[in-house]
């Protein structure tokens, strides 16, 4: 028992430096303190070198035979040399999975758990994911994506290739994915961050206003497609604060007390020029995450396999139209009947500052990014560091030929791209919908680039 006279004062020191440290952690982002490295950033996500992954697991046959159920299977995963046991494996995907177990084949997306059944990390990450470049015969399709957004500042998942084996057998050129969790949280927001969602529809003929960000009532109900899809675990004060801020979004007024603005506006800026129509600004208007803090809302960029025009494939009007998709408008990146229902979007536009603001990045991002080399560097560099697995890969949904195509067409998508945003930042180009179907006299023509060698459905035929 302690007997000290001044215990209490002791004690009350004590309870204070705690509360202190504890306030400190909490608002280490907003006092400017960067959260310390924990470790995986610069192991498995070190994205000089590609990394080998060796997944050992007792019957492999059996786990790609259950891939469509999307069930967990534990296994023994080795990261350059570092084992790890209990580790939850499982297959990932919507469309991809379908089509692969269509196809027979057995190259599908893999979730990692390190935490499924035990309590454990690999150096602080919780999940990862291994992304099988479906329709993506660059392999490189996320992996630019997700350095242009980092480029611009936006809070994005780390990503690096990986070289995977199954019980010592080779299985092919992966990109390991941070998953959007609590390791993520932490490393972009801090020891006190917020709450991390993943707003998705179960049925596409559904309405799904909640999915596209729309407010409709204060009903808990009307955002299940939000709040089921929680990261971590919600209560009611958090679902109120989150239904506010769709709530001030939907008036248009005094945004910046519902949503990030900065930072959303970053990510629109990306968003927009990669032609991504299997996103929020797309038909689906989903394949993204969103997270809340202090009744905040911001925007996490995630699936870009269809990026660069190429989930227009396949379909009737248009089709493979890249003269079309390499002048898409900036100004109206969507149709009326979409944009109105995309808030996030559409009433951050109609703000004229935040529409200056819009074009400022946009500006930043082609100087910064394609007009001074950067881009061509850097896909020189990832074409020479995955290039020889590429070219050994035995599951791969593409001949080494097709994927030097790729990157090629990849490469000049973007270049093209770039040129037209120049232009129609610069008033030679029209910026919108309307605009451009009465003048298309300025287009950066790109009748040289055939969409589909990006990738596309029919491959995973051969």
């Amino acid at each position: 028992m302690l007997k000290h006279k001044h215990i209490d004062r002791i004690c009350i020191v004590i309870i204070s430096i705690a509360l202190a440290v504890t306030i400190l952690l909490m608002n280490g982002k907003a006092l400017g303190l960067v959260p310390a490295s924990q470790g995986y950033e610069t192991r498995l996500f070190d994205k000089t070198k590609v990394h080998t992954i060796d997944i050992i697991i007792d019957d492999w046959d059996a786990f790609i035979a259950s891939a469509p159920k999307e069930e967990y299977t534990p296994c023994t995963l080795v990261i350059d040399g570092a084992e790890f046991t209990n580790v939850g494996l499982r297959a990932k995907g919507n469309s991809s999975r379908r089509l692969i177990e269509k196809y027979g084949l057995s190259r599908y997306s893999i979730k990692v758990e390190f935490d499924r059944y035990v309590h454990g990390s690999y150096y602080g990450l919780d999940k990862f994911s291994l992304d099988t470049s479906f329709q993506d015969n660059s392999y490189m399709k996320t992996r630019i994506v997700f350095d242009m957004m980092e480029h611009m500042g936006v809070p994005t998942p780390l990503c690096s290739y990986a070289w995977v084996r199954v019980n010592g057998e080779d299985w092919g050129l992966f990109l390991a994915i941070e998953e959007p969790e609590e390791a993520f949280a932490r490393r972009n927001f801090g020891a006190g961050y917020g709450r991390l969602y993943k707003p998705d529809y179960k049925s596409l003929k559904a309405e799904n206003a909640d999915v596209h960000l729309r407010y409709t009532d204060d009903d808990f109900s009307s955002y299940d497609n939000i709040f089921r899809n929680a990261k971590f675990g919600i209560t009611n004060a958090d679902k109120r604060r989150l239904i506010n801020a769709l709530k001030i979004l939907s008036t248009g007024e005094n945004l910046e007390t519902a949503v990030d603005v900065d930072e959303i506006i970053r990510y629109f800026t990306v968003q927009v020029f990669v032609v991504n129509m299997d996103s929020y600004l797309g038909k689906t208007g989903h394949n993204y995450y969103l997270y809340e803090k202090d009744g905040i809302l911001s925007i996490i960029p995630w699936d870009y396999n269809l990026a660069f025009a190429t989930y227009s494939l396949g379909m009737p009007n248009p089709i493979n139209d890249s003269t079309l998709y390499v002048n898409y408008p900036i100004n109206t990146p969507a149709e009326g009947k979409i944009m109105r229902k995309r808030p996030l979007y559409h009433n951050l536009m109609k703000n004229n500052e935040y529409f200056a603001l819009y074009h400022e990045y946009f500006d930043h991002l082609i100087k910064s990014y394609f007009e001074n080399g950067y881009f061509e560097n850097l896909i020189a560099e990832t074409r020479e560091l995955i290039a020889p697995y590429v070219e050994k890969d035995p599951t791969a949904f593409c001949s080494y030929e097709d994927f030097l195509l790729a990157v090629d067409t990849l490469e000049k998508f973007c270049l093209l791209r770039a040129e037209s945003v120049r232009g129609q930042l610069d008033g030679r180009i029209p910026s919108t919908i309307a605009a451009q179907m009465e003048d298309k006299s300025g287009f950066v023509d790109a009748s040289s680039v055939w969409l589909p060698d990006m990738g596309e459905i029919a491959d995973l035929k051969g």
